[in-house]
């Protein structure tokens, strides 16, 4: 059943992002809107999947990459959302789309057995420092998102109004992820010192996590300095991204370390 709640929802948000590129190239207001109504109950349905999944394992939906990245998927969704009816930004709904839709897919070929968590993992830091971290790569990624939309809109018109809103947003979607990335390595070392006595081990998680706030934090340094233009910073949001999803993906990939624990099939990662 919970499968089944799954794939409902990773349906809900391909249709969604079809029709939404639809709209774009062939301007139809009408099928605009239903793929947001589309985008909503796919939401609608990863929020039950997550809920469901909490119950029946008996603690938050982040011990593992399937789940910490449905998670991820999910925040980026709340927080495309957020943008949409609060700020009315809803130009980046057609990339945060996409995204939402290609981070689950990405979940939905990850091993989906639940298991009961590791020693390590039975701490009250553990939804504080993954959630902030799920939320953190949510905001680096959509703000990715407002740098493309900066991009393509400049080359179209660069005297659009919206491009003041999408410059804003991108700027203060990077300064909250470097919030939620803070706070990530910080409960993070506070648990480490609990679980490993050392607070910090230069972990490849760690140490890509620390690489990841560098590289946000000098964009934040170059966007109140004002000492960049708009462009290179929208430039420096999009490249900034593979980074982000590298830190995600790549090192629990390619590499072990003390975020990494055995399974029958793979690792699965903090």
């Amino acid at each position: 059943m919970l499968d089944i709640i799954f794939f409902s929802g990773v349906v809900l948000y391909f249709i969604s992002m079809s029709l939404t590129f639809s709209s774009v190239v062939f301007k139809w207001e009408k099928v605009r809107k239903i793929s947001w109504v589309l985008f909503l109950a796919g939401a609608a349905v990863s929020t039950a999947y997550l809920v469901a999944r909490s119950v029946k394992a008996g603690r938050l939906p982040l011990s593992n990459q399937f789940e910490f990245g449905a998670s991820f998927s999910w925040g980026i969704a709340v927080m495309l959302m957020i943008l949409h009816y609060k700020f009315k930004a809803d130009w980046i709904d057609t990339v945060g789309i996409a995204m939402t839709f290609l981070i689950l897919s990405y979940a939905a070929f990850q091993p989906r057995q639940i298991n009961e968590l590791m020693p390590a993992l039975r701490s009250y830091w553990f939804g504080s420092h993954i959630g902030s971290a799920a939320f953190s790569y949510a905001s680096f990624m959509l703000a990715g998102g407002a740098g493309i939309r900066i991009i393509m809109t400049e080359k179209k018109n660069p005297e659009d109004p919206r491009l003041e809103q999408m410059d804003y947003f991108m700027y203060r979607l990077i300064a909250f992820g470097l919030l939620m990335l803070t706070i990530t390595i910080l409960t993070g070392a506070i648990w480490a010192e609990q679980a490993w006595s050392a607070f910090w081990t230069w972990d490849p998680k760690e140490v890509w996590a620390l690489i990841t706030w560098i590289i946000y934090a000098i964009f934040l340094h170059l966007r109140l300095t004002k000492k960049r233009q708009r462009t290179f910073l929208a430039w420096y949001a999009i490249v900034s991204v593979p980074v982000v999803l590298f830190t995600f993906v790549g090192v629990n990939t390619l590499m072990s370390g003390l975020h990494s624990y055995g399974m029958i099939f793979r690792k699965e990662l903090l």
